[in-house]
């Protein structure tokens, strides 16, 4: 799983998320915005940086990780002092080291003892964050979840959230599973989210949404109110195309030219038909059955 991309876009979108992470109160995220940085001499890339707006608050480094590292430390405590010497920010800083259990975290070096004696660096295990988490925690506890355990925790996070916060959770909880469960069968998804809500998220309205647009600026061009009608509906279908070429891509990585073309030669209901069907997909075969079938 592509934990440093899910994580981002965790960070950038519940922005009060790391503060709970180390037991703050969710107000403690006022004031700061969430970015990434480079340190360009040595090319290195924090998981994430929260800048406060004023120089009464900590400046947080964050890092993500998944898998056991003897050089963890040395690398991330290394990147942190290239940052202050490069930057000379003004802020104090802490940093926060989020672990997806504790069995993977190596020793500290004793050189750098002082870091963690003064809470100066945070250590989280996600596997033992409290199970009457919120509902930011919850989406972060779903990630490191066992599989037995991980389709109740989607169905409970689903039903917790209103209709207002529905399109960003359903969105996050389908990237996790697509990413964590390669192999979940198409009922065990339904029983999280179904494609009616999938419709709602951002990413496929954007697409429909810019093959639409495009449709219409065809269908203007021909000039005539059949032609506007023609292009409104193959702008739909091309919109359909490039979410499901999305869909494929997150599930399996690249998408063929060949693939790309034989999706053209699908309707707009076939393609919808597609979206539904390739969570079912464990690899590329099954996607080209499904395609001979129609």
């Amino acid at each position: 799983m592509r934990t440093d991309t899910i994580f981002f876009q965790l960070f950038q979108t519940f922005n009060n998320l790391l503060f709970e992470l180390v037991g703050l109160p969710p107000e403690a995220a006022e004031g700061y915005h969430f970015t990434s940085v480079e340190i360009k001499e040595k090319a290195f890339r924090f998981d994430g940086i929260f800048v406060p707006d004023s120089l009464d608050k900590n400046l947080w480094f964050v890092e993500v990780q998944f898998q056991k590292r003897a050089e963890f430390y040395w690398e991330f405590i290394g990147e942190i002092f290239l940052y202050l010497s490069q930057y000379k920010p003004e802020h104090d800083w802490q940093a926060v080291a989020i672990f997806a259990k504790r069995s993977i975290e190596t020793e500290p070096p004793k050189q750098f003892r002082e870091l963690f004696a003064s809470d100066r660096i945070v250590r989280v295990y996600l596997d033992e964050l409290p199970q009457d988490e919120s509902l930011n925690l919850g989406i972060v506890r779903l990630i490191v979840a066992p599989e037995r355990e991980a389709i109740a925790l989607a169905q409970r996070l689903a039903d917790r959230v209103g209709q207002g916060d529905r399109e960003r959770v359903i969105e996050f909880i389908e990237t996790v599973l697509m990413y964590k469960f390669p192999r979940m069968s198409r009922e065990e998804v339904e029983a999280m989210f179904t494609l009616g809500d999938l419709k709602q998220t951002r990413i496929y309205q954007e697409a429909v949404q810019e093959g639409e647009q495009r449709g219409k600026l065809q269908g203007k061009l021909e000039g005539e109110k059949i032609g506007a009608q023609r292009g409104q509906i193959l702008g739909r279908q091309q919109g359909l195309k490039q979410f499901a070429v999305k869909l494929l891509t997150r599930k399996f990585g690249k998408v063929s030219l060949r693939t790309v073309k034989r999706l053209e030669k699908l309707s707009a209901e076939q393609l919808e038909e597609l979206a539904e069907a390739v969570l079912d997909f464990e690899k590329v075969a099954d996607l080209d059955v499904w395609l001979k079938a129609r």
